[in-house]
């Protein structure tokens, strides 16, 4: 599975961005979608993720304010960010879970990453 991620940028404080994830390979054994976020001198967190049946989960500060979505054919994967303030300022990472059967019938569980995307807001 590999992941591409875009959409950062710089933005005022109040504003929105988009962010998106593309996936490529084994997309059908992704699991679970997510978007993390690391900001400078603090370790990663996870902001929302969203399973194959469509269940999200957000962290606390982003809730109400943060949507993360995916196509039908799960190959994309948004963060739509909206009432951005200074304190989301942080590279943000797209990651997928997946889990699939190699071909001697061995579980194959793991977790890819995307590149980051650097996503600044000024106050």
């Amino acid at each position: 599975v590999q992941l591409q991620a875009s959409g950062g940028g710089l933005v005022q404080a109040g504003g929105s961005l988009r962010l998106s994830c593309a996936a490529s390979g084994r997309i059908s054994s992704i699991n679970v979608m997510g978007w993390y976020r690391q900001a400078p001198g603090k370790q990663r967190e996870s902001v929302a993720t969203i399973t194959s049946g469509g269940n999200t989960n957000y962290v606390d500060s982003v809730k109400g304010r943060f949507t993360i979505s995916r196509d039908n054919a799960n190959v994309m994967t948004y963060l739509q960010m909206n009432s951005l303030k200074p304190e989301d300022t942080a590279v943000y990472y797209c990651a997928g879970d997946y889990h699939y059967y190699n071909n001697n019938g061995e579980p194959v569980v793991g977790r890819s990453w995307g590149q980051g995307t650097l996503v600044t807001v000024s106050s």
